[in-house]
C-alpha cells in the first residue's frame, strides 16, 4: 500500500506535467495557427488611377501560393516563394486582395493574409464663403462656409482654417465612406476693428498615415476678403493743451466708414479734425467723431502759457549772465593791478 504522502505528492508531479503539456500544445497550436506569409509593405496607400504592387513571401514548404483580387489577382504557383500582386492603373475603390498559401494548419488546407489598401483622391475643388452680403459689423456672430468637393476617403480629410498664416480651427470627419464625396464645414466667427482687411481661407488636408505621401496631399481655397465697419474709438477722453504755434489739437480717429467731425465751443462751425491751439482762447474745447455705427467724443484742455514761469526762466537767466559777466571783470582788473612790471 502507497502511504498518503506519496500518493499526494504523485498527484502533484502528474497535475504539473499535464498542466505543462497543456500549455505547450496551446503554444504550438497558436503558433501554428498563423499564416507563414509576409506582406511587404504591410499596408499600401495609392492615388485613385495610379499604380500599386506588394509583395507576399513565404518560407515554408507550401503546395501552392497566389493573391486573389478583383484586379491584378495572380494565378497559384507552386515552385516559388515571392509573388507580386501588381495593378499598373487601380480604378476599384474597395478592392480587398489576399495572398493565399497551401499550407496544413489544424484542420484548414490554406490560410490567406489580407493587405489593406487605402485609394485616395484629392479634391476637384475647395471653396469658402460666408452667410452675408456686404461689409461684416464689429462684434456681430457670422458663418464661415468651406466647401469640398469630390475627395475620398473622407474619414481621413481635415479642414484647415486661417485667418493670414494663422490657424484658427480644424474640422474632422468620421464617415466611412470609400468613394469621393462632397463635404461641408463650418466655423463662425466674431470680428473686430483688427480684422477689417483680413483674408479668411479653408484648405483640405488629407492625413493618410505613414505609409501615405508626404507632406499631406493639401488643397486650398482663395482668400476671402473681409471687410469690417466700427464705429470711432478715441484712446483718450481727455487731453490737455498747453497753446503754441506747433500744438494742434488733433481729433483724427480710425472708423469705418470715415468719421465726420464736430466742435461744441467754437465761435464757428468746423468740421476738420485738427484745430491750431494758437487761434483758440483758452477753455474746453469737445470733438465728436460720427459714422453709421456711433460717436465717439473727446475733450480737449486748452491752456496759456504761464507768465509768471515764463518771466522766472527769463530773470533767472539774466542774474546768471549778469554774475558771469562780474565774475570776469572782477578778475580781469584785479589781476591787472597785482602785476609786477
Amino acid at each position: 500500500m502507497v502511504p498518503s504522502n506519496t500518493y499526494n505528492m504523485l498527484q502533484c508531479f502528474y497535475g504539473l506535467v499535464y498542466l505543462s503539456a497543456v500549455l505547450a500544445f496551446a503554444t504550438l497550436t497558436g503558433t501554428q495557427a498563423e499564416c507563414p506569409v509576409q506582406l511587404n509593405p504591410q499596408r499600401v496607400v495609392v492615388r485613385y488611377g495610379g499604380s500599386v504592387a506588394a509583395n507576399c513571401s513565404t518560407s515554408v514548404p507550401h503546395k501552392g501560393m497566389g493573391w486573389e483580387a478583383s484586379e491584378g489577382g495572380v494565378p497559384m504557383t507552386k515552385n516559388q516563394s515571392l509573388i507580386t500582386w501588381r495593378v499598373p492603373e487601380l480604378t476599384e475603390w474597395d478592392i480587398k486582395p489576399f495572398c493565399y498559401i497551401n499550407y496544413k494548419i489544424g484542420n484548414e488546407d490554406q490560410c490567406k493574409e489580407e493587405l489593406p489598401v487605402t485609394v485616395y483622391k484629392t479634391p476637384d475643388s475647395v471653396f469658402i464663403s460666408v452667410n452675408h452680403n456686404g461689409p461684416m459689423k464689429e462684434g456681430e456672430l457670422y458663418e464661415l462656409q468651406c466647401d469640398v468637393h469630390n475627395v475620398a476617403p473622407v474619414q481621413n480629410l481635415t479642414v484647415n482654417w486661417y485667418k493670414g498664416q494663422t490657424l484658427l480651427d480644424q474640422t474632422t470627419f468620421t464617415d466611412t465612406s470609400e468613394t469621393p464625396v462632397n463635404k461641408t464645414a463650418t466655423l463662425l466667427i466674431r470680428p473686430d476693428r483688427a480684422d477689417d482687411g483680413a483674408q479668411y481661407r479653408c484648405e483640405a488636408e488629407l492625413d493618410l498615415g505613414a505609409e501615405g505621401p508626404q507632406p499631406h496631399p493639401t488643397i486650398s481655397s482663395k482668400p476671402l476678403n473681409v471687410e469690417v465697419y466700427y464705429k470711432p474709438q478715441h484712446s483718450s477722453s481727455t487731453e490737455t493743451i498747453i497753446k503754441d504755434d506747433k500744438v494742434m489739437l488733433d481729433c483724427t480717429v480710425k472708423a469705418n466708414p470715415a468719421s465726420t467731425y464736430t466742435w461744441d465751443h467754437l465761435k464757428e462751425k468746423n468740421s476738420s479734425s485738427v484745430l491750431k491751439s494758437s487761434a483758440l482762447s483758452p477753455g474746453n474745447y469737445t470733438c465728436t467723431a460720427t459714422n453709421a455705427l456711433g460717436r465717439d467724443s473727446k475733450v480737449f484742455i486748452v491752456k496759456s502759457t504761464d507768465r509768471t514761469t515764463f518771466w522766472a526762466i527769463v530773470l533767472t537767466g539774466v542774474a546768471v549772465a549778469v554774475a558771469l559777466i562780474a565774475s570776469y571783470l572782477i578778475f580781469k582788473f584785479g589781476f591787472s593791478k597785482n602785476s609786477v612790471i
